[in-house]
């Protein structure tokens, strides 16, 4: 724990107290002067001028990011057997019908996303307390509810991921790996902003996009201009 707190305040050194960096910028040094000595991820939190309590500001939604996250997504299908030679062919991890709700009935989740068709969502409403608390329930709003399975698939093995606003109103998400170099990122995080920007509810009158920071997995925190 010494050695970690040592490595990180030469890290923030680095940093001008204070400061609020361009992106471009904030990329570069959050690349610069990441701390792990593994390939840690490098994430964004966005403070939001937005009410998650109120239905058409509680921000939810996708985005595709470039180059991915860097993390091997596993994905599950729940569908009918006429889908699963698709959804295997797509590169789905897991695939099956009632075979897969006796692995929920064990409690055994090998899979970061789960991607079901609408007709066999009622099926998995006993398992709620099961899969949403770790935010694996498929929603229409993540693309994980679809008649195509094959198609949400390839997009989650992509890099498609989903957001979404936390009760502190900040928006948490991670835009890639140190390894994939600034220039990279800033691809996926002008994606991310993008598509943060198209979610602004219209009933904001005020400042959507409130404070912007940056940061790896155990790397101090950056400040980002807001733009």
């Amino acid at each position: 724990m010494e050695r970690r707190g040592k490595s990180y305040r030469k890290v923030a050194e680095k940093l001008e107290a204070g400061k609020v960096y361009p992106l471009a910028e904030a990329l570069a040094l959050a690349v610069e002067t990441n701390p792990a000595k593994f390939d840690a991820s490098v994430e964004v939190h966005v403070r939001l001028g937005v009410d998650p309590r109120q239905a058409d500001q509680n921000i939810r939604a996708t985005v595709s990011l470039p180059h991915g996250t860097g993390k091997t997504v596993r994905v599950a299908v729940f569908a009918p057997e006429s889908e699963h030679a698709a959804a295997k062919k797509a590169g789905a991890d897991i695939v099956g019908d009632e075979d897969f709700l006796k692995q929920l009935d064990k409690e055994e989740l090998n899979f970061d996303i789960l991607v079901a068709t609408p007709q066999y969502m009622p099926k998995l409403g006993k398992y709620a307390r099961l899969l949403g608390p770790r935010g694996l329930m498929p929603n229409p709003k993540s693309g994980t509810v679809a008649a195509d399975v094959a198609k949400a698939t390839t997009e989650a093995k992509a890099g498609k991921v989903e957001y979404r606003v936390d009760k502190q109103a900040i928006v948490h998400l991670a835009i890639g790996k140190v390894s994939f170099g600034a220039d990279k990122l800033a691809d996926n995080a002008k994606s991310f902003f993008d598509s943060l920007q198209s979610q602004k509810p219209s009933s904001i009158k005020g400042v959507y996009i409130k404070t912007i920071n940056l940061s790896t997995s155990m790397g101090p925190g950056i400040k980002v201009e807001n733009n």
